[in-house]
């Protein structure tokens, strides 16, 4: 008797420890991730419907790819992703009353996702605004925009861009030093050849699409190389993305064209590019 009641007593106590493990890992399961979503126009889905109300000077959307993510994850979102913002304005206020990016993270935060990089230099703005005027001119033939600007965009990628963007990734570390920190690349603007069908819609001269290719590469590639060296996990679009550049149909495309798009921000992702975006990103980080 006094040996049955022992094994029942320890085939309850093993019970109980069972139950409470159960317990413990789905409370642990069921912890959401604190998530804080930085970044430029890319992240912050400008053009994007519906508009964030809460700050209408960053332009941004709550159909992101921030919030898709945390929709399908469950995790606490803190979205201080905004329109026009440069890699400096992580750590500075980039309009007044907007406080500096990193100021939203803490020892606390378990995930960080940014896209930044291309408004550095103003890369972008400058980059299709120059080659788009130049493709107009010379009736999309040639490639006047490489011949008047060469390495020029490149130079200050590499001199510039680059390290602002692994001394910003440092200082996140710093601010966030236990979290995940993913750095999104940016989808492709432009097919890797030209296609004449899109010049009205991407007024880019033939020679000039695989130029303007090769610099979002390479800016790409700055910021692959600043995640990797700092520790952070760079999400790579360039398959991804591949055959769903602005020169595309509406459905296929995940970035919209320089004229006649459907988005009142143009040569920005589409609500279908954010959500490809979140996907890719939650692939390469495990999440969902």
């Amino acid at each position: 008797m006094t040996r049955t009641r022992s094994v029942m007593a320890a085939s309850a106590l093993t019970c109980a420890l069972a139950l409470t493990a159960a317990g413990t890992t789905t409370a642990h399961a069921a912890t959401p991730l604190d998530y804080v979503a930085l970044g430029d126009s890319y992240s912050a889905g400008s053009g994007v419907l519906p508009v964030d109300l809460s700050n209408l000077l960053c332009l941004r959307s709550t159909a992101n790819y921030p919030h898709v993510i945390a929709s399908a994850t469950g995790a606490r979102l803190k979205d201080v992703t905004c329109g026009a913002a440069q890699t400096k304005d992580f750590t500075r206020s980039q309009y007044p009353g907007v406080a500096p990016q990193a100021d939203a993270l803490s020892a606390d935060t378990d995930l960080v996702t940014f896209t930044m990089g291309g408004n550095d230099n103003s890369t972008f703005i400058n980059a299709l605004t120059t080659c788009g005027t130049a493709g107009v001119l010379s009736g999309g033939k040639g490639s006047p925009c490489k011949d008047k600007n060469g390495a020029s965009f490149d130079n200050q990628i590499e001199a510039n861009t680059y390290p602002a963007l692994k001394s910003a990734l440092q200082t996140l570390r710093a601010k966030a030093p236990n979290a995940r920190i993913a750095a999104l690349g940016y989808p492709w603007i432009t097919p890797a050849t030209a296609d004449p069908s899109c010049f009205v819609k991407l007024p880019i001269a033939s020679g000039d699409v695989p130029y303007l290719r090769a610099i979002q590469a390479h800016l790409n590639d700055v910021v692959k190389r600043a995640a990797e060296e700092t520790g952070a996990t760079y999400v790579d679009f360039s398959a991804a993305s591949e055959g769903h550049d602005a020169c595309k149909a509406s459905g296929t495309r995940w970035i919209e064209p320089l004229l006649f798009g459907q988005n009142i921000v143009p040569v920005h992702p589409n609500a279908l590019g954010e959500r490809r975006m979140a996907e890719r990103a939650m692939t390469v980080l495990g999440l969902g």
